[in-house]
């Protein structure tokens, strides 16, 4: 492998015109399809647009929901396939195909062999973070999600500086699992835990650059392993390698013309083209047309590689798409002008906090997982009653006791730059606050008094914040009745909530086995898409922490074996 200078920050191998059995464009969760087609003996070659490998899964929780997988049993997690079935089919309904969402279920659990087979990462399970829905039949309130354990980046060795960086940096080197960081967020409440979680994670991070040891975890970790596995198997990554267009006809794809500074190169493809490029993240035009004008450039958290790429080279040969109005919405802390959105995770789950619209009132069930929330949005927007400027009003026992956007620890101030953006307003009276926040003030006034009788009762009357296991998976366990709800008193702050989001999740529809589809619902031989790239496998529903991730992952090895079928043509 050549490796030359770029005028990025990485490099990698020159691209050139070849033959090859297997072109994956992309390279987040489509490392899995190449992982995978390569322990079937395929020739299989990975390209990726930007300077770096790992596409937004390097930018993400890391987490990913695969059902009733060896793991989970290992674990003593009690699912199984009927009841994981059960659950996906009450969560799903009927806004997607069944087939989909059946075949990823069925092979979930090989996947995970697979990628312990072909990658040096361990996993485990985040046992306690619970399903989405996990009131609905065959939900799990321990849930199904698991992780890559914290990680050595250092086995990449010179591919090192390939690796997508991820969204944040610590202020020391700490491999934070999703797992640590509820206890960790929760330092100032359960100290015992948070203390023992930081500490060993500040151990392992700073001691292991002592030994020339670079440990990551969440996206980050899950990338560098799935980029550590593709390089142990000896498969090519060209990055800054665009997709121009794909070659072949309406029946048959038999590769791709692609462009790499400025030099455009076919290669062909015996088996097919994995369109693994994600979403339509950066194409904001598109996302304004298709979805909402609640969104603006540069909020939303996918690589900006997402453009929509894969999405229009396949309906140039009259591919079908669905679910295109769908995001995996995620609410967060509106940003500075050049900065990236703060999402707000545990942020909307702990007491002594609550969100309300433009009108001063509240409209939600602020735990809600951030999928529904941005859903609502929309909902009302399309009803011509849309949210308006949106503030995560809470007092100061709130901001003394939690971690808040990530980096803000316990009774830190509120950056002054948020102030002066008008991102963040302080009464000493929710009257105060209101008009300093623009906020009708009778409105927000009645709002503070109903959500303090509510909280004080220990039950929402009108949103039912805490009735779910997943609320309550990120609300503070010292807090009784209920984790989620504690009433608001004393100086009151209010911080501007945007709608953001991890990608789009509407695509290319694709069959059982990944491969893409017409409008008939007959397929475009040697054309297959997943990831982002193709339509949500589980319609417009968010079944759990990572099923995004999942389902990437599970169709890369459908793909890869489907592929590996694929009698080559003469």
């Amino acid at each position: 492998m050549t490796l030359t200078s770029t005028t990025g920050p990485a490099a990698g191998p020159v691209a050139r015109s070849t033959t090859v059995d297997l072109l994956v464009i992309g390279s987040g969760t489509g490392m899995s399809a190449a992982l995978a087609a390569k322990e079937h003996g395929l020739d299989v070659l990975i390209v990726e647009k930007t300077d770096y490998v790992g596409g937004s899964t390097a930018r993400s929780g890391g987490a990913f929901w695969i059902p009733a997988s060896p793991l989970l049993a290992r674990s003593g997690s009690p699912d199984s396939p009927e009841q994981a079935a059960t659950y996906v089919e009450a969560a799903v309904g009927d806004s997607t195909d069944a087939e989909r969402w059946r075949a990823f279920l069925e092979y979930g659990p090989g996947t995970v062999e697979m990628l312990q087979r072909t990658t040096p990462m361990k996993f485990l399970w985040a046992r306690g973070y619970s399903d989405y829905h996990p009131e609905l039949p065959g939900g799990s309130a321990v849930g199904r999600t698991c992780e890559c354990r914290p990680f050595d980046a250092a086995v990449l060795g010179a591919e090192r500086p390939r690796l997508r960086p991820g969204l944040m940096a610590a202020p020391v080197p700490m491999p934070v699992t999703g797992a640590d960081y509820k206890w960790m967020n929760l330092v100032a409440r359960k100290p015992g835990r948070g203390i023992r979680t930081i500490l060993k994670r500040a151990i392992q991070g700073i001691g292991g650059q002592l030994f020339g040891r670079e440990y990551m975890a969440g996206g980050q970790a899950l990338a560098a392993g799935l980029f550590a596995g593709v390089v142990r198997a000896g498969i090519p990554v060209w990055t800054r390698t665009s997709l121009v267009r794909l070659v072949g006809d309406a029946d048959r794809v038999t590769g791709a013309v692609l462009e790499q500074d400025g030099r455009t190169v076919e290669v062909t493809a015996r088996r097919g083209v994995v369109l693994a490029t994600g979403g339509f993240d950066h194409d904001i035009a598109m996302r304004h047309a298709l979805q909402t004008r609640q969104i603006e450039a540069g909020w939303s958290l996918g690589s900006e590689g997402n453009t929509g790429d894969g999405i229009k080279a396949g309906q140039q040969l009259g591919a079908d798409v669905a679910l295109m109005d769908q995001s995996w919405w995620f609410p967060a802390v509106a940003p500075l002008p050049g900065r990236a959105p703060q999402v707000l995770l545990a942020e909307r789950s702990l007491p002594g906090s609550f969100i309300v619209d433009a009108g001063g009132n509240r409209f939600i069930n602020e735990a809600t997982d951030y999928m529904s929330f941005g859903q609502q949005l929309q909902a009302r927007e399309r009803a011509g009653d849309p949210v308006g400027t949106m503030w995560l009003v809470f007092d100061q026992r709130y901001r003394n006791s939690y971690v808040f956007a990530g980096a803000l620890y316990p009774r830190m101030a509120l950056p002054r730059a948020w102030f002066d953006a008008g991102i963040a307003h302080k009464g000493s009276t929710p009257a105060e606050l209101a008009r300093s926040a623009g906020l009708p003030e009778d409105a927000f006034v009645q709002t503070v008094a109903r959500f303090n009788e509510n909280a004080g009762s220990g039950v929402d009357h009108d949103f039912a914040r805490g009735a779910s296991a997943y609320d309550r998976y990120y609300g503070d366990p010292t807090v009784t009745p209920n984790p989620n709800l504690r009433p608001v008193s004393g100086p009151l702050y209010a911080v501007r909530v945007v709608l953001s989001d991890l990608g789009t999740c509407g695509g290319l529809r694709a069959d059982r086995h990944g491969r893409v589809q017409r409008e008939d619902d007959s397929v475009i031989d040697g054309l297959y898409a997943l990831g982002n790239n193709a339509a949500n496998v589980f319609g417009a529903t968010y079944p759990g922490a990572g099923a995004t991730i999942g389902q990437g992952l599970v169709f890369g090895r459908i793909i890869a074996e489907h592929a590996a079928r694929v009698a080559v043509p003469a």
